[in-house]
């Protein structure tokens, strides 16, 4: 019979659903190819049972290198794991074919296995910061304690970021058509945010969640200017209302981070006054204005 396995936070009740872990190595087996929808999200450590964690990087391992992964290749590589032949050997990972999901639903059961790891994380991160900020003794200091504790959580808002993996045409196709039907609701304007600029606007339809758009010139030429421009114009315009899904958020120009490796935030600031008031920037650092 699979058990719970041990964690220094047990006593936490520590979320996890074995069912899910269950239902993913089942589709694995019975479908390989449902391995390329779940990999690009979930981990060997993703999943609660230690057990669960070696059936899915064995797998993983396999099918990378292009061998096939069933109920009978998979049991030769456990046929001495104690923990394996406790759980019931062969008839176990023959229990974890009948729990099978189909490969559409895959996907979702990885993300429920994702999120239960990620909060078991947050329980493990919250535990050690509360366990270090109690500790007497001057080893540590709590700036320091802040500053680890602060990587730790970056760390781990980092994993699983990745979204891609094949898409079909219809969902593909469903996401253009909801495009052109925004621009189509702006009277044939534009999909995405605009930037004011009205030739820039004409030819990318305004700016995208996927755009990656790079400034190339040479010094002096205005890229700086173009981009604290198209900052200044999408933040003036940002509004907040209920969108047309009757959720509540920006329906209007955006909210916007500028970030310089070379200008303070001083500077970017005389730099966007000097833009809108149409006087030389340097007149305004050196205090040279008139009334």
């Amino acid at each position: 019979m699979l058990q719970q396995s041990e964690s220094p936070f047990s006593e936490r009740k520590l979320p996890y659903n074995l069912e899910a872990e269950q239902a993913i190595l089942g589709a694995i087996l019975l479908n390989n190819e449902v391995l390329d929808r779940v990999s690009g999200l979930l981990e060997p450590h993703h999943f609660f049972h230690p057990l669960h964690a070696k059936l899915y990087e064995v797998s993983y391992r396999k099918i990378q290198r292009g061998q096939l992964v069933t109920v009978v290749t998979l049991k030769t590589h456990f046929m001495d794991d104690a923990e394996f032949d406790e759980a019931g050997g062969q008839e176990y990972l023959a229990h974890l074919a009948t729990s099978a999901v189909s490969a559409m639903s895959a996907r979702d059961f990885a993300e429920i296995v994702y999120d239960l790891a990620v909060r078991r994380a947050l329980m493990q991160i919250g535990d050690e910061i509360a366990y270090g900020a109690a500790k007497p003794g001057l080893d540590v200091d709590p700036k320091e304690q802040i500053v680890q504790a602060e990587q730790k959580l970056y760390n781990l808002a980092e994993q699983g970021k990745y979204e891609g993996g094949f898409k079909s045409f219809v969902h593909a196709a469903t996401e253009a058509v909801h495009v052109a039907n925004a621009a189509y609701q702006r009277d044939g304007g534009l999909a995405g945010i605009a930037t004011n600029l009205i030739e820039m606007d004409r030819k990318l339809g305004g700016l995208h969640n996927s755009d990656l758009i790079i400034l190339a010139g040479r010094p002096s030429m205005g890229k700086t200017s173009l981009a604290t421009n198209l900052a200044f114009n999408i933040a003036k315009d940002w509004r907040k209302g209920e969108r047309a899904d009757g959720t509540v958020g920006t329906i209007d120009g955006g909210v916007v981070g500028f970030f310089s490796l070379e200008m303070s935030a001083e500077q970017l600031a005389t730099r966007v006054l000097s833009e809108q008031a149409m006087i030389p920037s340097e007149k305004i650092r050196r205090g040279d204005l008139t009334e």
